[in-house]
């Protein structure tokens, strides 16, 4: 099995560009995930992020999700659980318009580095669409302002703990899906593991690296890509020791956004095999029901509503 690609951004700078690169495309064409150190975001953020981010979970969270585990009576299940998450999560939006100032329970200080550290990842988001697009043979800017509606990006950020679990074998962290948007940016826990891709039928690990960042490809660039780069089905496999912090922020296409493959990729394919055209908002609408299944019929459950709706012209770059 191939190792887990790791890129290291500063190499990006030197003689090692274009190498670099090329690791990018083929984690992007191969791997749909990938993992970056110097990425630019401070050790030192980083660190607060996470110390706050579990200091929270231990005030706030943590009781309720045990009180939650023994409502259901989760502790003694006899047989595997197939409807529910091993997880403790909280949301937070920051574009097109921030929610921060309104989620309850959070402390000011975790409030203003929690908008420091969607800044910095938001800046780090469209630096990638441009390399995605610089590999593709994109204009740059293409992807960024293919994700774009009217009032730009969706942006936000999930924040979870996966608690310690007694029957791990019965109960996953999180149920195995790809995601549904953009580009993913993943800060998750050093010390405990649980992160799973699949690829070539096998459960992969993704290793966990202290200050990296986790990146993912999600449905809708596997669409505006034509296939070239695909969305990759993961899981996380709960842990009977240690709680681990998993904090994912996805740079998603805005709600009116109208997302389809990108001409100049359609014409380089000999297939011309063509993904369909839909408004970001409908597919949600559809993932929300089906997210973990496979993506197939989703896209081809968007091509039958393609055939029905028109979507009008749409101006490209």
């Amino acid at each position: 099995m191939a190792t887990f690609p790791v890129i290291n951004m500063e190499k990006l700078n030197g003689e090692e560009r274009a190498a670099t690169m090329e690791m990018i495309n083929d984690a992007c064409e191969n791997w749909g995930f990938f993992e970056l150190v110097n990425h630019g975001l401070s050790h030192e953020l980083m660190d607060t992020v996470e110390r706050m981010t579990k200091e929270h979970y231990k005030k706030c969270m943590e009781q309720r999700f045990k009180e939650m585990v023994d409502s259901k009576g989760l502790e003694a299940v006899q047989n595997e659980v197939n409807d529910l998450d091993w997880e403790s999560t909280f949301f937070l939006r920051h574009l097109p318009v921030s929610n921060i100032s309104e989620v309850p329970d959070l402390e000011e200080e975790y409030r203003k580095v929690m908008r420091e550290f969607a800044g910095k990842l938001e800046k780090l988001a469209e630096e990638l669409l441009d390399l995605l697009c610089e590999n593709l043979g994109l204009e740059k800017g293409y992807l960024k302002k293919a994700l774009s509606g009217a009032k730009g990006p969706n942006f936000g950020t999930k924040v979870s703990n996966y608690p310690p679990c007694p029957q791990p074998e019965l109960i996953k962290g999180l149920r195995p899906h790809t995601d549904a948007g953009g580009i993913i940016l993943l800060f998750q826990d050093d010390k405990v593991s649980g992160l799973q891709l699949l690829k070539d039928g096998e459960w992969v690990d993704v290793p966990p690296m202290r200050h990296s960042i986790v990146i993912n490809i999600g449905d809708q660039l596997e669409v505006i890509t034509n296939g070239k780069y695909k969305s990759v089905m993961h899981r996380v496999i709960a842990q009977t020791n240690g709680n681990r912090m998993s904090i994912a922020s996805f740079y998603n296409p805005g709600s009116d956004a109208v997302i389809y493959p990108a001409p100049t990729l359609v014409e380089k394919e000999e297939n011309k095999e063509m993904y369909p055209k839909f408004v970001f908002e409908d597919y949600m609408k559809l993932y929300a029901g089906l997210k973990f299944q496979a993506k197939e019929p989703r896209f081809e459950a968007m091509k039958k509503m393609e055939s029905t709706v028109n979507l009008g012209p749409i101006a490209t770059i």
